[in-house]
């Protein structure tokens, strides 16, 4: 996703831009496939921050609402608990959520009310100064918003978001719907800082969208754009090499790219400025010589990586009404649940909590009729060790038994205890896949955890240090996981070539090319 928006923004500046995808298809993690009338998105699946999709498509003349037939979904979300009767909803409405946690612990919906306020405007003054900008200059921590704030940001950012939620609410459902936020930064909430409480904003308040056809509608919106702005598009390429200057005085540049087509013939693509929107891992430490690397093997020896993911894409005979759009198993104690994927001692958590798509509630395009899609995430280790998935139970051993595990424990939780026999297509997905088809650092599924030491401006850079005209776009980069997030670090690699250092997002639209 990154990389398309970068070519897009790029080729809409007047770059003449070549996108070189390795896979048959665009996307990335965030593809398609389909088995039987079933199509499923492979990987993101939440539409959330819709003004961050908005913007960027008004920065290509266009709007969100022109090019994505986008639903707001209601229940938001459903959420079971291990040992709890009832599910609880989170609605895409904040005076709805402020009674459910009403009903649910007395004195929270006023409590929810001040944390909601107080997300909002850490959200704010993040997206006024942190989100779009490089980090080239600190001088957005100088700015009057940021300093009368000061105080309690570094507060937020130097304690974990678990005890940030404590002090607030004391049922502990309330407390996993709102730390539950942590998993989609690829963290824990007791790993990641608390300042993420602001994430809370997007759903309980914003509410939970979705494109119909899927998320690849935006893989296809966003191709599209960038193709009418004049980039070409090229699939079946695996990039072998970033080639550069010999270095005489000063740092090299590059000059290029060499690229295996499907057949094996080797390409050189010249080329003075290179964008790196693959894993930041494989940039640094597979396609450039090791004097050359900003972010070597033994940086990354001391970072975090986020989750490894379990994927169960299951086509069911029959309907499943008691699953929402999405909903979330999570086990009574994930404290335990996190050190298992997070600890020293990592191992797939034994129950473990769990996420799971139905867009066949809202979209009836990905299933044929009387049948439903499921799309089941296992947070486990990110260790390519775990093994790798296939069709029809057929992928490694731990995998499948993830699996087994994962589409029992919704059977039971969800009260569809027949859910099993009622499976007509299956295929799985697991660490060693995210390896192996998109060079994942550790094999994890989101990228480099949102710790303390891994946000903000102590996340990995946009540049190379060591290369002239090397630069990042990304999940791996600034400012961090997610759709939303690899759409702005498209923005900002555009900001840093024009030497803009200005925090905030663009002027809409972009001027068109003289």
């Amino acid at each position: 996703m990154a990389g398309l928006a970068s070519a897009a923004l790029l080729a809409r500046d007047g770059y003449d831009v070549q996108v070189l995808e390795q896979r048959d298809g665009l996307g990335g993690r965030a593809g398609t496939w389909a088995q039987d009338g079933f199509r499923f998105d492979t990987g993101p699946s939440w539409y959330l921050m819709p003004e961050v999709f908005d913007h960027f498509f008004r920065l290509l003349g266009t709007t969100a609402d022109a090019e994505l037939d986008l639903e707001v979904l209601e229940p938001g979300y459903r959420v079971y608990f291990e040992g709890e009767g009832r599910p609880v909803d989170v609605h895409a409405d904040q005076a709805a959520n402020l009674a459910t946690f009403e009903a649910i612990e007395p004195g929270a919906g006023a409590r929810l009310e001040r944390y909601l306020a107080s997300a909002r405007d850490v959200y704010d003054v993040a997206t006024r100064r942190f989100l779009y900008t490089s980090f080239e200059s600190l001088a957005p921590m100088l700015r009057r918003d940021v300093l009368v704030r000061s105080r309690r940001l570094l507060r937020l950012f130097g304690s974990p978001l678990e005890g940030f939620v404590a002090r607030s609410f004391a049922d502990p459902r309330l407390r996993q719907v709102l730390g539950y936020a942590a998993v989609f930064l690829g963290s824990s909430p007791d790993r990641a800082p608390s300042m993420y409480h602001m994430m809370s904003q997007l759903d309980l308040v914003d509410g939970v969208r979705y494109p119909q056809g899927g998320v690849v509608r935006v893989v296809d919106a966003i191709a599209a754009l960038a193709e009418k702005e004049g980039a070409r598009l090229r699939t079946g390429a695996t990039v072998t090499a970033i080639t550069t200057t010999r270095p005489r005085r000063g740092r090299p540049g590059v000059t290029g790219v060499r690229y295996r087509e499907g057949g094996g013939r080797e390409r050189t693509v010249p080329a003075d400025v290179v964008v790196g929107a693959a894993d930041l891992h494989h940039v640094e430490t597979a396609l450039l010589p090791p004097e050359l690397q900003t972010y070597p093997q033994r940086w990354w020896d001391r970072r975090e990586s986020g989750p490894g993911a379990v994927l169960v894409y299951l086509g069911v005979r029959g309907g499943l009404p008691q699953l929402a759009h999405h909903s979330l198993f999570f086990t009574r104690d994930w404290t335990r649940n996190f050190d298992d994927i997070f600890g020293p001692d990592r191992r797939v958590p034994e129950p473990a909590s769990c996420y799971v798509c139905r867009p066949s509630a809202t979209d009836p395009t990905v299933a044929p009729e009387g049948f439903e899609n499921l799309f089941v995430l296992v947070p486990v280790p990110p260790d390519p060790g775990i093994g790798r998935g296939g069709l029809a139970g057929a992928g490694d051993p731990v995998v499948e038994r993830v699996a087994d595990a994962a589409i029992d424990q919704v059977a039971d939780w969800a009260r569809a205890p027949d859910l099993r026999e009622r499976v007509v297509v299956r295929r799985t997905v697991g660490p060693g896949d995210f390896l192996a088809d998109f060079h994942s650092w550790s094999g994890g599924a989101l990228g480099p955890a949102h710790t303390w030491r891994q946000s903000a401006f102590l996340r990995g850079r946009n540049a190379s240090r060591k290369v002239d005209g090397l630069y990042y776009a990304g999940s791996s980069t600034i400012p961090g996981i997610g759709l939303p997030m690899c759409l702005i670090s498209a923005e900002i690699l555009l900001k840093r070539l024009h030497g803009d250092r200005s925090t905030g997002p663009l002027p809409e639209p972009l001027p068109e090319p003289a």
